[in-house]
């Protein structure tokens, strides 16, 4: 029995040694440089992967080490490689959250942002033409309120240009998205929900180029629901700002139902 109980015990053994890969054997010694350094050279390689492994590892191992706070920031970038939107936020997240005064703050906050700017694009929609205001824009709101974040607190940060024509970008975008629904509104014939969506582009989409078709869906929607005055503003303005816009037609030809 006992010879039995032995035989399985080095069973188990060699078992468990045949599930250990030769990346952990090598990396169970090292010191806290060296796997940094290790983790850096597979970053600098554009091997991602690779350098997710090493850094995730560096994180376990020497989570309050002098190479902390770096290898964070590496592993997030790491993460953002390999489209990773979810974790490389969390990441980002969880560096702000433990080095809020961090020198490297406006970094994360930059990746952040460009995390989820990205996430949801599949590579068919990245390099094909497509119209993605016809997308769901949680995201897009997220990746706006990361770059307003850092432009507010780090205005002079190298980031900031970059964020602000992200921001710009995506307000457009955001606007834009806004009148789509107003316009799906409008063939429901739910006139009352499409007036509102587009007077919420006019008001706080200012400057986009949504706003002119915004005003002209506000004018036809006024009119059909008999609210002449509403119209007739929403016209003027369309017409003071944009007087070649076809929507002035399209208004002023629309047939009330007796």
């Amino acid at each position: 029995m006992l010879r039995i109980i032995g035989l399985c015990a080095v069973l188990l053994l060699a078992g468990c040694s045949m599930f250990t890969t030769k990346d952990d054997d090598e990396t169970s010694t090292m010191s806290e440089e060296r796997l940094f350094n290790e983790a850096r050279s597979r970053l600098n390689s554009g091997y991602w992967d690779g350098a997710r492994n090493y850094y995730e590892k560096l994180q376990s191992r020497f989570p309050f080490g002098p190479y902390s706070q770096q290898g964070m920031l590496d592993l997030a970038y790491a993460y953002y490689k390999l489209d990773e939107a979810a974790s490389t936020i969390a990441t980002c997240d969880r560096f702000l959250k433990l080095h809020p005064t961090s020198p490297a703050a406006d970094y994360a906050y930059y990746l952040k942002g460009l995390a989820n700017f990205n996430a949801g694009k599949g590579l068919v929609e990245r390099f094909t033409p497509n119209d993605p205001s016809q997308r769901d824009q949680g995201t897009a709101l997220r990746s706006f309120q990361d770059f307003a974040e850092l432009v507010r607190r780090f205005p002079d940060s190298k980031y900031a240009p970059d964020a602000q024509k992200r921001m710009t970008f995506l307000r457009n975008l955001l606007a834009q998205h806004e009148l789509h629904v107003a316009n799906y509104y409008m063939r429901r014939g739910a006139m009352v929900a499409a007036a509102n969506r587009a007077k919420y582009v006019v008001e706080n989409y200012q400057r986009t180029p949504a706003v002119p078709d915004a005003l002209a869906v506000m004018a036809k929607a006024y009119k059909v629901l008999e609210m002449p005055e509403l119209s007739d503003d929403a016209l003027r303005v369309l017409e003071l700002n944009h007087p070649d816009h076809p929507g002035l037609v399209e208004v002023r030809e629309v047939v009330l139902k007796p």
